[in-house]
């Protein structure tokens, strides 16, 4: 009886231990006031930014590289700070022809993309 109570007093340990692992890797706390809250919804926030930049959004075929991660930029010579967030795109250029993978990035900061890199068509 003895060890089965402290097996079970074991697994319960390794368990909270294992939980509080995987929450503190989903929870990220850099500073949200230089950075603005993270962005939950960044393939959202993504997909809504590029319904507005590209010719044919409906076609686009994109892969994330990774979570957004905190950064601080340039834009038009002030300093910038909020979540980079890199992905490539293949979409339909006005030929109706795939363009081929690009690689982009955007900051996005407060829920809205503030910069964008590798879109200069």
């Amino acid at each position: 009886m003895k060890a089965l109570v402290s097996e079970s007093l074991i697994c319960a340990v390794a368990l909270g231990i294992m939980l509080a692992a995987t929450l503190n890797a989903q929870t990220p706390s850099p500073d949200t006031a230089r950075y603005g809250p993270y962005p939950t919804y960044y393939k959202e926030i993504v997909m809504q930014w590029l319904n507005t930049q590209l010719l044919d959004p409906d076609s686009a075929r994109i892969e994330w590289s990774g979570e957004p991660k905190p950064s601080d930029m340039t834009k038009g010579g002030a300093a910038v700070s909020g979540y980079l967030v890199n992905f490539t795109v293949n979409a339909r250029n006005r030929f109706g022809s795939f363009t081929g993978k690009q690689k982009h990035s955007v900051l996005i900061r407060n829920g809205e993309v503030i910069k964008s890199m590798g879109f200069g068509y």
